[in-house]
């Protein structure tokens, strides 16, 4: 089915505190534009890789986990290659303990199963029978969704945008801090202070961010680790393997096969 760009209708307008859509495979790149709604979003993949730009960062969502966006927030969304995936709209009144910042949270067997389900209801499921009753232990497990660290923030500042640009067109550029200050015409003092001030980590945190979310768009498309490690600009598999489990938790493998083995449903496709 080809990507619709356009709202099938209006989300705001939909008179339910809470529902979700379902989403169909898409087998080529898309992009939605940027665009805000009242309701928040939940933005859960089900297969391939999904990026969203939303206000000063980037985040991933790869399957079986799903970025939560708060209302009103200006996002996009881009997709490679084939993807799946579900979105649930919510007003963020219906329940407390919902996040109150953009994250990207992981899915449990449960969740997955109840936004699948909760996919399927009429727009105007009735909020007081079996239906209603579902949405709210979809809203329990959500509020209780572990939070995954798969955000590259980014900053205003021209200069440090110019950085951001070129180490994502060239990962593997081992240049310093130091080295890179004097290529944006930058002190290193006063880089090294924009960068946490505007991004709240160092250097070396952003970069390994950044190689940590490129290397998960690589490896969800069945490249291999060795490329991967060396396209980023590592000696080795076994460090760039080191440097992905200090980071995320778990060696890249394991990563991905948790996040692979829930299966697969089919559905419908609504634009994001």
């Amino acid at each position: 089915m080809p990507f619709i760009t356009q709202p099938l209708f209006d989300i705001d307008r939909v008179p339910r505190a809470v529902f979700a859509v379902q989403g169909s495979t898409v087998n080529k790149d898309w992009e939605v534009a940027h665009h805000r709604h009242q309701k928040a979003q939940l933005i859960y993949t089900m297969r391939g890789m999904i990026r969203c730009e939303v206000e000063n960062g980037l985040w991933l969502v790869p399957p079986q986990c799903a970025l939560w966006m708060p209302s009103n927030v200006l996002h996009n969304a881009q997709g490679t290659g084939a993807t799946e995936c579900y979105a649930l709209f919510v007003d963020q009144a219906a329940i407390t303990g919902l996040p109150t910042n953009c994250c990207t949270l992981a899915v449990s067997p449960l969740l997955r199963e109840l936004l699948l389900q909760a996919s399927g209801f009429d727009p105007l499921y009735d909020e007081q029978g079996p239906e209603g009753r579902l949405i709210g232990v979809l809203l329990d497990q959500l509020a209780a969704a572990p939070i995954e660290n798969l955000h590259l923030p980014v900053s205003n500042d021209a200069r440090i945008r110019q950085l951001t640009e070129r180490l994502l067109a060239d990962p593997a550029d081992k240049a310093t801090l130091s080295q890179w200050a004097q290529r944006i015409g930058m002190s290193e003092r006063t880089l090294n202070r924009t960068l946490q001030q505007q991004m709240g980590m160092s250097f070396g945190h952003w970069r390994r961010q950044l190689h940590v979310m490129l290397a998960l768009q690589r490896l969800t498309k069945g490249e291999t680790v060795q490329r991967v490690a060396l396209d980023l600009g590592y000696e080795s598999a076994s460090g760039f393997v080191t440097m992905f489990r200090k980071a995320v938790g778990k060696p890249p493998a394991r990563y991905l096969a948790e996040k692979t083995a829930a299966d697969r449903a089919q559905g419908g496709w609504i634009t994001l």
